[in-house]
């Protein structure tokens, strides 16, 4: 009788160890983010469905299950639904995204604008980075930097279809930081710059930093500004108020007066821009008149501008000289506008 009960206890340890070593194990899936401005949850996968809630752009979910391109997530009530993965963020790239957020928010602006288009965010500059958001057509945003990213054109094209040779490009990105409703309007897969999105407006907004194509954002630059540059030829990448100064003598009414950095001629991707243009106030022919012009640079972003200690405006940034970065520094005093040197620095180097 003990011989039969040890061998039913043994069988019954068996086929509990067997039942543990293959029975179906859940796998354990990081949590994810929300990366649409607003995505369904699912009860179900079937034909018909019905919806559990709607999510917006950073939402925390967690994934338990993984079938194809839809996932099974746990939302913070504890209800659970089925979303589709393409509009999740993982942990590491919503990180990234938060960091690039917090880092403009210590970065000198440099220009502002808005969107043209609807247009991707992204983590890096250049298409094959990953995408954070999509912002809507005339969307505001600010600018902090510039950079530069090869693109090739897709294969298919008009170009390709001739038989012409497709080289690689230099395209031109801009890190900027702006905020758009969310709840509106569903996930668009169209290229960088496509003609599409909703920019219907929503109770909510969130506010996403990352890197856009520059052609995609139209300056918001001062009239004043905008006329001059054109008649100049120059592509303007950053501009400044440096100061006010009355409108006319002795009035109360003030006008602004502007740096302006940009490009002029043929691009050199290795810099930022090639020359700075200084706007000032004429208050007797009551106009605006170019105070300072300087070609031949090879500026990088960021220009800060500031006082000297004698409340002069003044203003600096990097550029490559000889090889070499240096910082160059510029004061404004009225309408005179001088490089601050250093004292054991040559006057006139030649730049090779």
């Amino acid at each position: 009788m003990k011989r039969t009960g040890g061998i039913v206890l043994i069988v019954v340890v068996a086929v509990a160890i067997a039942y543990a070593w293959l029975r179906p194990r859940q796998k354990n899936y990081p949590d994810a983010y929300i990366g649409e401005r607003s995505a369904i949850v699912w009860n179900s996968l079937a034909a018909v469905r019905q919806p559990v809630a709607t999510l917006h752009f950073g939402d925390k979910v967690g994934v338990v299950d993984r079938r194809s391109d839809q996932v099974r997530v746990q939302l913070a009530g504890g209800q659970m639904g089925w979303l589709d993965a393409r509009v999740l963020m993982d942990a590491a790239l919503w990180e990234r995204s938060a960091k690039l957020l917090e880092a403009t928010r210590k970065m000198p602006v440099q220009a502002t604008g808005r969107t043209k288009v609807a247009t991707n965010v992204r983590v890096e500059a250049g298409r094959t980075a990953p995408r954070l958001f999509q912002f809507g057509r005339d969307v505001p945003v600010t600018v902090f930097g510039r950079a530069s990213a090869e693109w090739a054109p897709e294969e298919g094209t008009s170009r390709e279809a001739s038989g012409e040779e497709t080289k690689t490009k230099h395209e031109d990105w801009f890190l900027i930081r702006g905020r758009a409703p969310v709840g509106a309007g569903n996930r668009n897969d169209s290229a960088d710059g496509a003609q599409a999105g909703s920019t219907e407006a929503a109770a909510e907004t969130v506010e996403v930093a990352g890197w856009v194509v520059a052609r995609f954002i139209e300056f918001d630059l001062p009239d004043a500004v905008k006329d001059y540059t054109s008649s100049s030829g120059m592509r303007v990448l950053a501009w400044f108020e440096l100061n006010k100064v009355p409108e006319e003598p002795r009035s109360a009414a003030e006008k602004p007066q502007y740096l302006v950095a940009g490009v002029r001629g043929e691009k050199d991707y290795g810099c930022d821009f090639n020359m700075l243009r200084v706007y000032t106030w004429g208050a007797a022919r009551h106009r605006y008149e170019t105070a300072y012009v300087e070609s031949g640079l090879c500026g990088y972003l960021p220009v800060r501008v500031g006082r000297s200690s004698s409340g002069d405006p003044e203003f600096r940034f990097q550029s490559e000289r000889d090889d070499a970065r240096e910082e160059r520094v510029y004061r404004m005093r009225q309408t005179s506008v001088r490089r601050v040197r250093e004292a054991n620095e040559p006057p006139n180097r030649k730049r090779k």
